[in-house]
């Protein structure tokens, strides 16, 4: 009888502040074909080339700005959670980043040593997009075929619709507005590529890139269409919460070069919507289940930033869900549910 173990995967984290490390980082972040999916020579151009040329001190000083006397913000949150998770289940848990030495070969072999045959990968990113989900899963088949070939992988379908996870996100957010007197609310998930999007429409075509056909419910290319989920998301939770039209927006964060990228723009937003008289803004961001340097940094440091310098007063940045003890209960619950399909005993 196979023996059940659960692998919990995040994005990842330089070892330091150190612009060696992070230089170490970026390359291996930067340099993988789904996140800049380019042929592999301007790839190497561009990221080689000119990026690590002066990006690793920049976004040292970034991390710097924001990390924990315990290390990383996202690594330490997602430890955290992991420990929580493991609480409530009866199978082992292990926790891996696609980038960084938290490699998910060290998470496979973890579970592989405690015996474990069957493997349920939880990315822990609630949309589906080529440069999270699809990546995990390259990377967990790759490593399979090479070196785990006993092992069988069941994988995790994006979470952002189902009904735990939003009534879950919408308190979170709710317990935070709650007496906070606020003008609007920004929904900012990171950004994609416009390209990224037409790659994962499964119709060949479907996808019109212009906003409505996000709104269509029943498309089969919804499944793996990021934009979708982002903008679903938004609507579940303004739902759950029973925010007003007008009252809140979605925006996209982090593009990077000079391609399409989703809009509208979060610090193009956040600027606009300041000099047009709002004062008090609130920020949500709903595509990281852990507080890294795109939330703590890029939107609560210069996010706030930028709205100050327009006329913005009060700037309120929701935390994500980390490890709160509810989110900890959802997956736990869908491991549960993974677990008990067969007869396989519980852990003494």
């Amino acid at each position: 009888m196979s023996k059940k173990g659960v692998l919990l995967v995040n994005l990842g984290s330089p070892d330091s502040t150190d612009p060696k490390d992070v230089k170490k980082y970026l390359d291996e972040f930067l340099m993988d074909p789904r996140v800049i999916d380019v042929p592999r020579w301007a790839r190497i151009l561009l990221v080689r080339g000119i990026i690590l040329n002066t990006r690793p001190k920049q976004s040292a000083k970034a991390y710097a700005k924001i990390w924990w006397d315990e290390g990383s913000p996202l690594i330490v949150l997602s430890e955290r959670l992991k420990e929580k998770v493991q609480q409530k289940v009866q199978v082992p848990v292990a926790l891996a980043m696609r980038y960084g030495s938290m490699t998910l070969k060290k998470g496979l072999q973890e579970l592989v040593d405690q015996g474990v045959t069957e493997v349920k990968t939880i990315p822990l990113y609630p949309q589906f997009a080529m440069a999270t989900t699809e990546t995990i899963d390259v990377k967990v088949d790759e490593l399979v075929t090479e070196f785990f070939p006993q092992l069988t992988i069941t994988r995790t379908p994006a979470f952002y619709h189902k009904p735990e996870y939003i009534e879950v996100l919408s308190k979170s957010i709710g317990e935070k507005l709650k007496g906070l007197d606020y003008e609007h609310i920004l929904f900012s998930y990171h950004g994609v590529p416009e390209r990224h999007i037409r790659k994962s429409d499964i119709t060949n075509g479907n996808c019109k890139m212009n906003g409505k056909c996000c709104f269509k419910m029943g498309s089969p290319q919804h499944e793996f269409c990021y934009r979708h989920q982002c903008e679903i998301t938004t609507v579940n939770v303004a739902k759950n919460l029973g925010l007003k039209n007008g009252t809140y927006s979605t925006t996209f964060q982090s593009r990077l070069g000079f391609d399409p990228w989703l809009q509208p723009y979060t610090d193009r937003t956040i600027e606009r919507m300041g000099k047009a008289g709002i004062k008090k803004m609130v920020i949500v961001t709903p595509a990281f289940v852990s507080d890294c340097l795109e939330t703590l940094e890029e939107i609560a440091m210069e996010g706030e930033e930028i709205f100050h310098e327009v006329g913005g007063k009060e700037f309120t940045v929701i935390p994500c869900l980390n490890d709160r003890d509810d989110f900890a209960k959802i997956i736990a619950g869908w491991i549960d549910s993974w677990r008990i399909v067969t007869t396989e005993p519980a852990l003494a």
